[in-house]
């Protein structure tokens, strides 16, 4: 029996996905510790790898330029060294990109201090984003919409999306599904969306703690139709995710991940799955399913990294097709 999965992932190579959103510049520092410091009751490094990796709505990109599909990325970042690296990295990685660059603001980096396999520490250096920053930002993202099959807004409250209401209005007005990974306490600017993503702690600080499924449903569908959304989407780590559509339709998809490692970048992974795949006009229910697996994958690996596209087609070929 052909698997419809499957096949929706050999279209996605031909997608074409506009992702705007904050950009950012991911640094692994990998050492052992032997000793804790003399000086303070911490342990001491001794930093022998460092790495650099795409961040936030970098990593978006990355997973969907990793399908084989064509990813154009629009962010904000500092006219700056790690800007610099970003852009190299975004190069390597087949995702076409523009990179607005302000003087005036740091490239957001995030540092992150691992010793046999374990997070001891992160470090972010940032910077806000400046009002003429967000104004470039929406021009070349209108100018980028030309070709797109869809967009995906990925919102890491840095500032860089102080007019995303416009940014989701001139994705909508152009006929194109807009999918949203939303952030902070406040979902208006989010209107008119296809689609939003939170995780449950991001539901929750705008929606209210739920005790069981039907206040979830409640709170859910209050949230749809506030906010005038196709559907939301509740991702709810080791529980699965839950999706709500307009028309009333609930779907639950257990998890699939056989080992939790690290649930850094997992977000990026759901969204620019999802992107990808209604870009290729695959339904919200077949995208989902698509997500959950690559999702299932990316939290077995450690930091924000891109679902190889073989474990996907391997981890898709398990799905009985929707």
């Amino acid at each position: 029996m052909t698997n419809p999965l499957l096949m929706i992932l050999d279209r996605m190579t031909e997608a074409r996905v506009t992702v705007v959103g904050d950009v950012m510049l991911d640094r692994y520092w990998y050492g052992g510790v032997e000793r804790i410091s003399p000086e303070a009751p911490v342990p001491v490094v001794a930093v022998g790898r460092a790495e650099e990796r795409p961040g936030g709505a970098a990593n978006v990109a990355q997973n969907i330029a990793g399908l084989g599909a064509r990813c154009r990325l629009i962010g904000l970042c500092g006219d700056d060294a790690a800007a610099d690296s970003l852009a190299t990295l975004l190069e390597r990685s087949g995702v076409g990109h523009r990179l607005i660059r302000d003087p005036l603001v740091n490239t957001t980096v995030k540092l992150r201090v691992v010793s046999r396999n374990q997070q001891l520490i992160r470090i972010d250096f940032e910077t806000q984003a400046t009002a003429d920053g967000c104004r470039n930002l929406v021009a070349a993202y209108r100018e980028g919409l030309g070709d797109a099959g869809a967009v995906v807004v990925s919102d890491y409250g840095k500032g860089g999306l102080n007019h995303v209401r416009d940014i989701v209005a001139f994705g909508r007005k152009a006929g194109l599904p807009v999918v949203v990974d939303p952030k902070g306490d406040d979902y208006r600017p989010y209107h008119g969306a296809t689609l939003i993503t939170p995780n449950r702690k991001e539901f929750e600080q705008v929606a209210g703690r739920f005790r069981d499924e039907d206040e979830l449903e409640r709170k859910a569908r209050g949230l749809i139709g506030e906010l005038a959304l196709d559907a939301l989407l509740v991702t709810r780590r080791e529980e699965g995710m839950t999706l709500f559509e307009r028309d009333g339709a609930r779907t639950h998809v257990p998890a699939r991940a056989h080992e939790v490692y690290d649930v850094t970048g997992a977000g990026d992974t759901v969204i620019a799955m999802v992107g990808a795949a209604l870009a290729v006009r695959a339904s919200l229910l077949q995208a989902i399913h698509i997500a959950n697996a690559a999702a299932g994958i990316v939290v077995g690996h450690l930091g924000a990294v891109a679902v190889p596209r073989d474990e996907l087609a391997a981890a898709l070929a398990l799905e009985e097709g929707s």
